[in-house]
């Protein structure tokens, strides 16, 4: 309560970004995701009522808006693909030693996110929350499941991952 729509972006701007990255492969379609999301936020700031951290209610706008995204994007007879496309500047370059160590952490970091992005909508979500540092009990929250499934979605979703990862290598 009390924040206003540019401080919560401004502190919560890169969070909504990964939100986003982690359902579209595509930069422009990420960007136009956030764009969604952002405009969510703002809509739903005025609805907030102090239950949860803004950090949780924000994430529980921008994933549902997500998954809304995703879902209009499947119906919408669509032949291009995405999944070759490169990753933008993430920053991880500029700790490398070696151009080539570089491009194996981009590698492997492309092939994390397609394996992300490969899940079920409700794995997927309850993954990239885990990630941001949520508890299972904001988790649950923003997903409106029980703690106890959290729990058991994202075991899944760990093990689907590294199965795709395996499979990879």
């Amino acid at each position: 309560m009390g924040q206003g729509f540019e401080e919560v972006f401004t502190q919560y701007g890169a969070l909504l970004s990964r939100v986003a990255s982690s359902y579209e492969a595509n930069e422009a379609m990420q960007q136009e995701l956030l764009q969604e999301i952002a405009i969510a936020v703002w809509q739903g700031l005025s609805r907030f009522k102090g239950d949860s951290s803004v950090k949780t209610y924000i994430l529980k706008i921008a994933h549902n808006r997500a998954v809304t995204h995703v879902a209009s994007q499947v119906k919408r007879v669509d032949t291009h693909r995405y999944e070759n496309e490169e990753l933008g500047s993430d920053g991880y370059a500029s700790n490398q030693h070696s151009p080539e160590a570089a491009s194996s952490q981009q590698q492997s970091l492309a092939r994390l996110l397609k394996a992300v992005r490969a899940l079920p909508l409700q794995q997927r979500q309850v993954l990239t929350l885990s990630l941001e540092g949520l508890s299972y009990d904001e988790i649950a929250d923003v997903c409106g499941l029980t703690k106890n499934h959290v729990g058991v979605i994202l075991k899944r979703a760990k093990h689907a991952v590294m199965q795709e990862e395996h499979h990879a290598q």
